[in-house]
């Protein structure tokens, strides 16, 4: 397909009378410290969608980012919208070694100073949970730089700097590595008011693998924000937190055949979708680990670690033949009340 944009490189750009033209620069803020070009407009890549409507459409628009890759594509939607536009080959970082001669922007040398997280290769929720447990117990004022090559870090960080009090210093995106300065600061009082009411509370139904492993990413995530957070296990969810080894419990005849036909713990959980009779349980099991992402067991272990309440439910469990004794340490049996006690100090409820 024609594309319905230009582009044009960066000694073209430079040749041009940019007062003729809406430039449109699609850093982030803490890049145009360091250096800008006079009269264009700064709409940061991550929050272009909302703030589409910004760029007017009087004159013919310039869209650059550090080293060309965004801006194509926002010059496509642009395009798409009906605005006369072009974006520059090799960005922000070609134009400035070619009018400067110099090379392209490095790293400042104060973030030298910071401590150094390295997050790069990490899964979520591993890049937060690993900030937050190294500043934990730092005190205030402790400066840090991350690095993480997960994308989704780009915007978890920012929320997670909003929501714990944390100083988001700077944030950047570039040569795929996202790379953020953090300084610890203690929540504001207002801010440890509310973090009281924000407790997260997960009701697990379903004993699939997919659903178990999305409920423990979550959790861990909101454990990495501060967040008291219970999971309530009830009925197929019980199988969950079984023990994968059999336990001698002397049950009737119909508690057995429940206990011989359910799943025993994590290793045995089928998919929602696709299971295929239990190969796509372990093509998930396979590609997981490949991608670096934590495996179920690890989540779970995680969780425990970062006091993540693990509450089975204790009818369920009688209905369905499931002893204490079968379950995995660090369970705590419950019933209706310590679920809707749970509820009622979280601000997010989920049943999966």
């Amino acid at each position: 397909m024609e594309e319905t944009f230009r582009t044009i490189t960066a000694a073209e750009f430079a040749a041009l009378d940019h007062s003729q033209y809406t430039l449109v620069d699609l850093r982030e803020p803490d890049e145009l410290v360091v250096s800008s070009i006079p009269g264009a407009i700064n709409i940061p890549f991550s929050k272009f969608a909302t703030k589409l409507d910004d760029v007017p459409k009087d004159k013919p628009v310039i869209v650059y980012c550090r080293v060309g890759d965004f801006s194509e594509q926002i010059a496509e939607i642009l395009a798409d919208r009906g605005y006369n536009v072009s974006h520059v080959e090799g960005g922000y970082n070609a134009y400035r070694k070619l009018v400067a001669g110099g090379e392209p922007e490095k790293v400042p040398a104060a973030q030298k100073e910071r401590e150094f997280i390295d997050a790069k290769g990490l899964k979520c929720p591993g890049p937060i949970v690993k900030v937050a447990d190294y500043l934990r117990e730092k005190p205030e004022g402790t400066a840090i730089h991350v690095e993480a090559t997960e994308d989704a870090f780009y915007s978890d960080i920012q929320i997670w700097c909003e929501r714990t009090g944390n100083r988001l210093d700077s944030i950047s995106f570039t040569d795929g590595v996202i790379r953020a300065d953090i300084t610890k600061r203690a929540a504001p009082k207002a801010a440890a008011q509310t973090a009281e009411q924000n407790d997260k509370t997960f009701v697990v139904f379903s004993g699939d693998l997919d659903k178990t492993i999305a409920a423990f990413i979550m959790a861990n995530g909101a454990a990495a924000m501060g967040r008291k957070v219970t999971i309530f296990f009830t009925f197929w969810g019980l199988n969950i937190l079984r023990r994968p080894k059999k336990v001698k419990v002397k049950k009737p005849f119909v508690e057995k055949m429940f206990g011989f036909m359910m799943p025993r713990g994590t290793k045995k959980l089928g998919l929602s979708r696709m299971n295929m009779g239990g190969m796509g349980a372990k093509m998930i099991r396979s590609i997981m680990k490949s991608k670096g992402v934590s495996s179920l067991e690890e989540l779970i272990e995680s969780a425990k670690a970062h006091g993540v309440r693990l509450v089975a439910c204790q009818m369920s469990m009688d209905i369905m033949g499931i002893h204490k004794e079968e379950l995995i340490d660090g369970v705590e049996l419950g019933g209706v009340s310590t679920f809707l006690g749970s509820g009622e100090q979280s601000d997010m409820s989920l049943f999966i």
